[in-house]
């Protein structure tokens, strides 16, 4: 099954002071980190959403990444899904199922993505759990990508309509990683609050 990575992007990280996919984490920037991942964990293609300072993230990734800009970014988190999820349907040939990483997620790693894109199948509804909390990254068979795009709105991407599904399975990834977000520049690994 072929399995697209969608990468989030587009956030401005007002609370972190700056985009967090410009943000360095062990001398890389967590967008270049991201996609690493997502393309170590056997994802391809790889789309990046972009919007606050698209141009500068832009610099940041390899050449065989696929970017697109949202216009509405500031939206929230919903309208990169959407932008992502409509990009994904236009390709050729269309993905059995897009795996959705955000980019503030620097202790997920190629493992975590590799366990949850076993699942991948045009049906799939699955997403990474930490210690039984669901977390991140989302597995969305392309079957779900028109539905999920004409119900999500704000800054909860597809929350909401996972909440919904009795048929969502969680992939237990605890023994892989923490799933931990970065919020603010004290939740850097090494920083003086760890």
């Amino acid at each position: 099954m072929r399995t697209a990575g969608l990468l989030l992007a587009a956030g401005a990280g007002r609370r972190f002071g700056r985009p967090k996919a410009l943000v360095e984490v062990e001398g890389e920037a967590l967008v270049t980190r991201a996609v690493r991942v997502l393309a170590d964990g056997g994802c391809d293609p790889v789309v990046v959403v972009l919007g606050a300072r698209a141009d500068d993230v832009r610099t940041l990734l390899p050449g065989r990444v696929t970017t697109v800009n949202v216009p509405d970014w500031e939206e929230g988190m919903s309208a990169s899904l959407r932008e992502g999820l409509r990009t994904l349907a236009h390709l050729t040939p269309v993905p059995d199922a897009a795996l959705v990483h955000l980019v503030d997620l620097p202790g997920v790693g190629a493992d975590v993505v590799a366990r949850l894109r076993e699942s991948a199948v045009p049906e799939a509804v699955a997403r990474a759990a930490y210690g039984g909390v669901p977390g991140h990254p989302v597995l969305l068979g392309r079957r779900w990508w028109a539905d999920i795009a004409e119900v999500t709105r704000g800054d909860v991407g597809a929350r909401e309509w996972l909440r919904s599904r009795a048929d969502l399975r969680l992939v237990e990834c605890g023994d892989l990683s923490e799933g931990t977000d970065i919020d603010s520049p004290a939740d850097l690994p090494g920083s003086q609050h760890d």
